[in-house]
């Protein structure tokens, strides 16, 4: 289980203020208890989506499915950061990407160290 701390969500909360899905999905984080799988599975089953595995196998597979966007240099560049604007304005214009669940992939990726998640992109350079 990724833990969510309180302090996190406040952070996130700053940064995506006028972000009403970001603002929805935070929320939902806080009332799953920091529970960021649990969060995202519930999102995912919102917007029709019907995850076959178990919440935390699920939650990394659709961040993986995404690795090649997110791991876009001037975009790793801000995660190094820890500023999310630029790649939630990116996954936005991704008509296929849940826009719900931005938020939640995002916090994950970051929990797992952005250089870390990119490594196996990087690999192949």
């Amino acid at each position: 289980m990724t833990t969510v701390t309180s302090q996190e969500i406040a952070f996130f909360r700053s940064q995506l203020a006028d972000d009403s899905k970001a603002m929805e999905a935070l929320d939902l984080i806080e009332d799953c208890d920091g529970d960021l799988e649990d969060a995202a599975m519930t999102l995912a089953i919102r917007v029709g989506q019907e995850p076959g595995m178990t919440n935390s196998e699920w939650l990394d597979a659709m961040a993986r499915k995404w690795r090649a966007v997110i791991c876009e240099p001037e975009y790793r560049a801000d995660l190094q950061n820890n500023s999310v604007l630029s790649i939630m304005a990116r996954l936005q214009t991704i008509p296929s990407f849940p826009q719900i669940l931005a938020t939640p992939v995002l916090i994950y990726i970051l929990k797992q160290g952005i250089n870390d998640f990119c490594q196996p992109l990087d690999a192949l350079k």
